[in-house]
């Protein structure tokens, strides 16, 4: 049989079978497979191919031949352009559905489990409206308008926004008001290709449970004029608003923020309420963006562990303690690793503020700080970036041997390479995996799986030396 056209440029009919980890729709073409955005299982559609190569190609939906009944009108008018959100054109449920298999998929294809133990995807009534932080790059339409919103998909083109339906609705007039203070000032934007101007990014941060919130200007310097009397009239304001800060960026990179944060006027953080502690939040710390469903993936972990009050609980990755404090409060003594100074900084004071005082906190890189712990951890927590841990992280574990460990993952793929590791040579038995919905209306999945000793290598449970 002889093969048809595969060619950029070329218009195919396609059904889309299934959904990749980037959101893209999956159908096959003459046995060859073809990545569509905006399509979703069930569309049969005509694409053209934009990308090819001999067993597969990217495609554009050019016209949609039949709607698959998971197909639903998006709530955002710039859906279709916005790069912020991949599947607001996907009913929930199937969100949903689509990110378990994703887990599934991948603790299969990469970790090589079979069957793996996962749980239906963990979510809260709020699929809209709960991001608790957004940062929005600042440019200039060619009328010469101050625009901020999101990029368009596949394009650095900016998408200009006044309201976004995935952010908390609380920061809607800031992310219109705050534009039209931009340009009534004349401070200049950033134009990344000649490294000229001054404001690339707004940033608002809301603690959910408070209301309090923080707005940050990311600037390429410091020298903002008039930014002291603008941040105290947007003080007046909004009442809601409690610091006005300046992050400074001068370096030619896609990172958004700098390495210093000032404060220009209030308070350099927010509090926020997260399962029965208050925190300090700063605009450039980590914190999940989802408060809500954050918290209700901690009663997972907790209601799992079913801590007794004996255990000593070993965090790494630990950022500011939003996992740490919660535990420690039900264990002997916790410890938490944090590479970032500012993190360690932040979670030795949320401890104070919430008078925990079983938990000790170290500044460092975890695969250097954890080889060297004289510590007999019965479990560890890995919380690891989207890279998933350093070889020289699970290599210590395996020599360590900890009864549990509960590793929470941003990223299947690495969570999968990792967890093989852990498993191999049936070491480690995998028990729960626990998806979450963090990030509704894109394809990204928080995930949580536990890890159990066997029975017959639990002799060796120790850390070799103090870290220094």
């Amino acid at each position: 049989m002889t093969e048809k056209i595969w060619k950029q440029g070329e218009l195919i009919e396609v059904e889309i079978l299934d959904l990749n980890d980037t959101g893209d729709g999956v159908g096959r073409w003459q046995e060859r497979v073809v990545f569509v955005p905006d399509t979703v299982p069930g569309d049969r559609a005509v694409v053209r191919l934009v990308h090819v190569k001999p067993n597969y190609a990217h495609g554009k939906l050019k016209q949609l031949l039949k709607s698959s009944p998971h197909r639903i009108r998006p709530g955002c008018i710039v859906a279709d352009k916005c790069g912020g959100c991949q599947w607001q054109h996907i009913d929930y449920e199937y969100q949903l559905t689509a990110k378990q298999n994703q887990v599934i998929q991948a603790l299969e294809r990469i970790g090589g489990f079979v069957q793996p133990p996962v749980d239906p995807v963990l979510s809260t009534p709020e699929c809209l409206g709960y991001r608790n932080k957004a940062t929005y790059p600042v440019g200039s339409s060619r009328t010469g308008h101050i625009q901020a919103g999101y990029y368009q998909k596949g394009s650095h083109q900016l998408i200009n926004l006044n309201q976004c339906p995935v952010q908390d609705p609380r920061l809607n007039p800031l992310l219109l008001e705050v534009k039209q203070d931009i340009q009534k000032l004349g401070w200049q934007v950033y134009n990344e290709q000649r490294h000229t101007g001054l404001v690339r990014h707004l940033s608002l941060r809301i603690g959910r449970r408070t209301g309090e919130i923080l707005l940050t200007l990311v600037v390429k310097d410091w020298n903002l004029p008039g930014i002291q009397d603008q941040a105290l009239e947007w003080l007046k304001r909004y009442p809601q608003l409690f610091g006005v800060c300046l992050n400074c960026n001068p370096d030619r990179t896609n990172a958004i923020f700098g390495l210093e944060t000032r404060c220009i006027a209030g308070l350099s953080y927010l509090r926020e309420k997260f399962a029965g502690l208050e925190f300090q939040v700063r605009p450039d710390t980590f914190f999940q963006v989802n408060t809500e469903t954050a918290e209700a993936l901690l009663q997972v972990i907790q209601s799992e562990l079913n801590l007794q009050g004996s255990e000593m609980l070993l965090d790494t990755y630990c950022g500011i303690g939003t996992l740490t404090l919660p535990l420690a409060k039900q264990v002997k003594q916790a410890v938490g690793l944090e590479l970032q100074p500012e993190a360690v900084e932040q979670a030795n004071l949320n401890a104070k503020h919430n008078a925990i005082h079983n938990v000790i906190f170290h500044t460092g890189a975890v695969e250097t700080l954890l080889p060297k712990m004289e510590l007999s951890p019965d479990i560890v927590l890995l919380d690891p970036p989207r890279k998933g841990c350093d070889r020289a992280v699970i290599e210590t574990l395996l020599k360590s041997k900890p009864s549990r460990i509960v590793y929470v993952s941003c990223k299947v793929a690495t969570l999968a390479r990792d967890l093989k590791l852990l498993c191999q040579n049936g070491l480690y038995s995998l028990t729960r995996v626990q998806p979450a919905d963090f990030f509704s209306q894109t394809a990204h999945v928080e995930t949580v799986a536990f890890l159990v000793l066997s029975q017959l290598d639990k002799g060796s449970n120790f850390f070799t030396t103090k870290p220094k």
